[in-house]
């Protein structure tokens, strides 16, 4: 099972009581030669089944134990939202308000921000960079890999193979606790766009407040910026790795993707920095290479579709807020996958307690609430957030 809508948990809980054989989410296409290694092979199918299967009931008896703390109403939601006093908090002006672009970025200033654990992960394999190198289990693959990875990615360099480009903006905005208004100028009169926003139904065991992304911006009364990013590496990936595929080459093909998607992960820090610089804190920043995977800097840059922001349609804001399009080339599928595969969308907030979360289950009530606030029916949105519902 695999896509942008898929998780394990779905799968363990609606999907696996349905088949008698082995029922596997797979995140990302690179990772399924190591899934079908697996399950092909002679000595380890049966354990390798049977331990997923193990993991899959844990899975969906976890799930069920948590469906049976009730949902609280969304208004008694709203109302327990976190109490921030936006009067105590310093809010930076940009030195730069509005949309910026940059083509045909230098890979070599890129190269610099990969973070390589993911990459190994893409090779199913367990640990962070560089201490895998040295790990018992893992060790000697990793390096084979790493050293092939950085044979490849030097020539990509060297050929300036790639072709990167990214575009961005900060606009004054406002937040009304469930939306995100962008106004067109300083003036805050005339909206710009609107970014949506869903809200905690279930408290985390670690928090008393129901959480939204709505809460990071300040509300009406007070000068706050956000905006939003696309980066992309570039069609050029995807040919180039075809071109590995054509001649049987898939090892490489794979390897080239998985380049290609360390950099774009890349191109969107290295982005981050600059706009966080424009933003005048970032200047601040004594930051390591270590300090930016670990994201110890101020602000967060929430992507929709992931735990915070599951509703994929967002990005259609974003695609027309920046007119990505006509500024980078990258598209969105009717499915609201962006293409090409090797980049990145988001937003960017600035508030210093700014943190990722998981939204989880949401109700009915809010969702009809959610879906007047986009212009969208109810029949759609329940579509894309099914798996929140």
């Amino acid at each position: 099972i695999g896509g942008a809508t898929t998780s394990k948990t779905h799968t363990a809980v609606k999907i696996a009581e349905h088949y008698d054989g082995p029922i596997i989410q797979v995140g990302d296409a690179s990772l399924v030669v190591e899934v079908c290694s697996q399950v092909l092979s002679e000595e380890k199918s049966v354990e390798y089944i049977s331990q997923l299967k193990l993991k899959q009931a844990a899975i969906k008896e976890k799930f069920e134990n948590e469906q049976k703390t009730p949902l609280v109403a969304i208004e008694e939601a709203h109302e327990n939202r976190s109490v921030i006093d936006w009067k105590t908090i310093d809010l930076y002006k940009p030195d730069k308000v509005g949309l910026s672009t940059w083509c045909n970025i230098p890979l070599d200033l890129i190269v610099p921000y990969i973070d390589w654990s993911p990459f190994f992960w893409t090779w199913e394999m367990k640990g962070t960079y560089p201490k895998i190198l040295e790990s018992p289990k893992y060790g000697q693959e990793a390096k084979k890999v790493f050293n092939e990875a950085q044979k490849i990615l030097k020539e990509i360099v060297k050929k300036n193979s790639f072709k990167p480009s990214a575009v961005w903006g900060l606009w004054p905005a406002n937040s009304d606790g469930k939306d995100i208004r962008l106004f067109t100028d300083e003036s805050r009169k005339q909206t710009k766009e609107v970014f949506h926003f869903l809200r905690q139904q279930r408290l985390g065991s670690q928090s008393t407040a129901f959480k939204s992304l709505a809460d990071f911006v300040a509300p009406e009364g007070h000068q706050d910026y956000a905006g939003a990013f696309v980066v992309t590496i570039g069609e050029e990936v995807e040919r180039l790795a075809k071109s590995y595929q054509d001649n049987g080459d898939d090892y490489t093909s794979i390897m080239v993707k998985a380049i290609g998607d360390r950099l774009a992960e890349a191109l969107a820090e290295m982005l981050h920095k600059k706009v966080r610089d424009n933003w005048g804190f970032g200047l601040k920043e004594e930051l390591s290479s270590e300090d930016l995977i670990k994201e110890k800097y101020r602000g967060v840059r929430p992507a929709p579709g992931y735990p915070s922001c599951p509703d994929h349609t967002e990005k259609e804001i974003i695609w027309r807020l920046l007119e990505v399009e006509k500024n980078t080339g990258a598209k969105l599928t009717e499915n609201f996958a962006m293409f090409p595969a090797s980049s990145v969308s988001g937003l960017y907030f600035q508030y210093p307690e700014s943190k990722y979360f998981n939204l989880g289950k949401v109700g009915l009530d809010q969702l009809e609430d959610y879906s007047k606030r986009k212009g969208k029916t109810l029949t759609e949105m329940k579509r894309w957030l099914s798996p929140n519902l």
